[in-house]
């Protein structure tokens, strides 16, 4: 078992016994300061996700349902005791006869029974063994879904939060646009009132000046969707105040396509749930596979019966064995064998899907990584452009369409060079996820 499982199974075993209490806090833990009010990196923001989701809680009770699967496949395997205690009461008529009379009498007799029984199965070819392996196999499986939704969570945070910035970045960008939509409807229409300028530079710049404030007001609306969806991602209130930290800059990586690959397959839980179920439908294949021998079973019985307390006692030793029962047992062990070269099959499946997911993340990678630098050339070209027209039409030789086309350059270069960066950040979340970390 992994360290991550181990890791995810101590929630489970310190809990005193009982399952309920998974995710108590001990009054000793210390209390987690409030966000509102704060700036929150990314990693405090996956932290209180993945202290606070209630998912997690789900799979982990399920996984404490799953070990106790276990303890129920072993218990044949250990001593059955019994005990139990009856009574009887009977009637029991009898005739007395005294010359012509005769007169029924009735008597009443009264039995306690009571006794403890032993029983323990001696062999049984291993059935009980195999469908402890098994359980035990499903057990590992519900463990792995819990790792599984712990990187999906963690995935999901850092989405939001780079959402987040990417919508704050836009309204930076459309907010700068804006301004400078509002500077050229005032140098518009000062050339409009001098008599230097048509009317219709003054109608163009105010097209240019309400579509800056749709994009704005779309940005902000972005930015208040993406807040919901990280508040909600941590199980927060969606209303809370959150603040982050902005780390939306480009950070070179360097990638090792064969690591990646090795790494991906030794750390995701899909592929080692594919294992996992394969180990335990083979395990399920040769407990339907010794189901075709006998079960024998050692078994005494101690007690007393009274009016007297007679002690009683037997000692038994049974073979049980079913010889043919119309086909059930050669049927259910097909299906088993079935199911087994289904499950190995699907590791191939399972790894195949792996790979090609780890390589679409980095070339994601890449991809993102090239528009960066293309964006960013982009964007210092037409900031030069509209520099430029805005100095031809504040000196009266430049027209209006050119500034605004300059204008609307700027900002959707600036605008490509925030997507880029977003989706960089998101790539290499994704990719971490890719090779099964959180």
């Amino acid at each position: 078992m992994t360290t991550r499982l181990i890791a995810s199974a101590v929630a489970i075993l310190l809990s005193v016994g009982s399952p309920l209490t998974v995710n108590a806090q001990t009054p000793e833990a210390p209390a987690r300061q409030p966000i509102a009010g704060r700036v929150l990196t990314l990693d405090e923001a996956v932290a209180i996700a993945l202290e606070q989701q209630p998912q997690i809680t789900v799979l982990l009770f399920a996984y404490a349902a799953a070990r106790y699967r276990v303890d129920q496949a072993l218990a044949p395997l250990l001593p059955q005791l019994t005990g139990s205690v009856s009574t009887t009461k009977s009637e029991n008529p009898s005739l007395s006869t005294l010359g012509v009379a005769s007169t029924v009498f009735r008597n009443f007799d009264q039995t306690v029974l009571a006794q403890v029984a032993l029983s323990q199965l001696l062999f049984d070819f291993g059935k009980n063994l195999a469908a402890t392996e098994a359980a035990r196999k499903l057990q590992d499986i519900a463990l792995e879904n819990v790792e599984l939704q712990r990187q999906l969570i963690s995935l999901s945070v850092k989405e939001a939060y780079t959402n987040i910035l990417f919508a704050q970045r836009l309204i930076r960008v459309n907010e700068q646009a804006l301004q400078r939509a509002d500077l050229n409807l005032k140098s518009a229409r000062g050339f409009y009132e001098v008599g230097t300028r048509p009317k219709s530079d003054v109608a163009r710049a105010e097209v240019d000046v309400a579509n800056a404030k749709l994009a704005v007001i779309q940005a902000r609306n972005a930015e208040r969707l993406a807040l919901v969806a990280l508040n909600t991602a941590m199980a927060i209130d969606v209303d809370t105040p959150t603040t982050i930290q902005d780390n939306l800059v480009y950070e070179p990586v360097t990638l090792d396509r064969q690591a990646i690959r090795a790494e991906a397959l030794r750390q995701r839980p899909e592929y080692l749930q594919a294992k996992l179920s394969a180990q335990s439908a083979e395990a399920l294949q040769r407990q339907a596979f010794r189901n075709f021998f006998p079960d024998i079973t050692g078994s005494g019985i101690y007690g007393g019966a009274r009016k007297d307390l007679q002690e009683l006692w037997a000692v038994t030793l049974s073979l049980s064995w079913t010889i043919y029962d119309g086909g059930g047992r050669i049927g259910r062990y097909r299906e088993a064998r079935a199911n087994y070269e289904s499950a190995l099959a699907n590791i191939k499946v399972t790894e195949l899907n792996i790979i090609q997911n780890v390589e679409q993340a980095q070339i994601a990678v890449t991809d993102a990584a090239e528009r960066i630098q293309a964006a960013q050339a982009a964007v210092a070209s037409a900031q030069e452009n509209f520099r430029l027209a805005q100095g031809r039409f504040d000196a009266g030789v430049g027209t209006i369409l050119e500034l605004t086309d300059a204008q609307l350059a700027l900002t959707q270069a600036q605008n490509t060079e925030t997507q880029a960066l977003s989706d960089y950040r998101i790539a290499l979340y994704r990719l971490d996820r890719a090779r099964g970390r959180r």
